[in-house]
């Protein structure tokens, strides 16, 4: 593995920013060799080494990833409430397209965060636009305190404590290529999830 000093791409393994890239291609990036090795039978079937391709002009450098702001919902365990906040997202290529990865580091101190997608509502109907809760499994086994923003949603009836920050995204669309602001009007949805985890 190779790096390139202040430029920093999301891991193709984990999303971590990272400078360092496949040496061979140049064009996938991992933030440690243990990622890059455990990518590998994914990655070598599209890793083609840089000096085969017989450019004859030089190519510039990858332009830096273009940060997308969106509305996201606060679920902060010392709050009684959620609150609206911005979070930073960044593009990242998929074998679909381009997902975004948003920048949660600042808000989720409790390990590494975790996604899941909701895509059915209240009576089972499904959202327009799917919702995306990061939350840290690993809250809960460190004895955290019980998120009061949740509990308080859920009037306490939740099946299963939730611990930790929870931050909700919105899809714009059910191809989940993109995020919309999310807001009060998602509230609902997640109430009734968070009621209904197990």
């Amino acid at each position: 593995m190779s790096s390139r000093p202040l430029i920093n791409y999301p891991c193709t393994l984990c999303c971590r920013p990272t400078s360092m890239w496949c040496s061979r291609c140049q064009k996938a990036w991992y933030c440690s060799p243990e990622h890059l090795q455990s990518d590998w039978p994914r990655h070598r079937k599209e890793c083609m080494p840089a000096h085969a391709e017989n450019n004859m002009i030089a190519t510039p450098p990858p332009a830096e990833p273009q940060i997308i702001k969106v509305s996201a919902i606060l679920f902060s365990p010392e709050e009684e409430r959620p609150r609206i906040i911005s979070i930073d997202c960044l593009p990242v290529a998929t074998r679909d397209g381009t997902a975004p990865m948003p920048l949660l580091d600042a808000y989720m101190s409790d390990g590494r965060p975790e996604g899941i997608v909701l895509t059915q509502g209240l009576s089972g109907e499904p959202l327009r636009f799917p919702l995306h809760v990061w939350y840290s499994p690993t809250a809960l086994s460190r004895c955290k305190p019980v998120n009061r923003a949740i509990y308080h949603i859920t009037s306490g009836a939740a099946r299963k404590p939730w611990c930790g920050t929870v931050i909700a995204l919105k899809f714009n669309g059910s191809r989940r290529q993109g995020y919309s602001d999310a807001g009060s009007n998602d509230l609902p949805a997640l109430s009734a999830y968070f009621l209904a985890y197990k």
